[in-house]
């Protein structure tokens, strides 16, 4: 059973992955190579990624070449249209209103996730990536892994004087099971049943208000 001695009085971190969680069925790299016209490479290069076990900086590199032209228009468009869970703007107001933290941590590039600071997060934190349209190669130590997202969850704590015993964290696949190992409650999100198995919670369906509210529930 998770701590919720900091759920009652509100002062948690609510830690979000990007792909396949706020996004659903589908990735901020896809959304982009989609406004390439590349959704068939893009789509080899997830397989070796997921199933063949490409590292997250080789995947960037391919990725990287692959979008040689891509625009700040095209990532606008990518963004926007992007299939977005229902409700992520009024989960994280809700959050902030009682005295909580919202962070996204993601492997994708940082010029697709930072986008989400708009929308009410108090930190944003993907993968470095030169900026758009690209005049520099990919550094390979500033992409992000999945124990990075473990360094990312406690340097956030430590930003906002909290602990991780204070940490919900929200995700979809095994990129997050480290995160979910050291944190007290979690939520699978439209998850295979390998992360759904270590969960707190688990959530399939379209609106971040219905998963928000297992985690808000259990602390009633």
């Amino acid at each position: 059973m998770a701590d919720l001695t900091h759920a009652r009085d509100g002062h948690r971190l609510h830690l979000f992955d990007l792909d396949g969680t706020l996004i659903r069925g589908s990735a901020a790299a896809v959304e982009i190579s989609r406004q390439l016209g590349l959704s068939e490479e893009i789509e080899r290069l997830e397989q070796d990624f997921l199933v063949r076990g490409m590292t997250p900086d080789e995947f960037a590199v391919q990725a990287h070449a692959l979008w040689a032209e891509l625009t700040p228009e095209q990532v606008t468009a990518a963004f926007e249209g992007a299939p977005w869970l229902a409700g992520i703007r009024e989960v994280w107001a809700e959050i902030r209103a009682g005295g909580g933290r919202c962070a996204v941590i993601s492997l994708s590039p940082d010029f697709f996730v930072e986008r989400l600071l708009d929308w009410g997060l108090d930190a944003a934190h993907g993968s470095r990536w030169p900026a758009v349209p690209f005049t520099e190669p990919i550094h390979r130590p500033g992409i992000l892994n999945a124990s990075a997202k473990v360094r990312i969850a406690r340097e956030l704590c430590g930003r906002f004087g909290l602990d991780l015993a204070d940490c919900v964290a929200y995700g979809d696949s095994m990129s997050d099971a480290e995160l979910f190992a050291i944190v007290p409650e979690s939520v699978a999100v439209n998850a295979d049943h390998h992360l759904a198995g270590l969960a707190t919670h688990r959530y399939g369906g379209a609106d971040l208000r219905e998963a928000y509210a297992l985690v808000r529930n259990s602390a009633a």
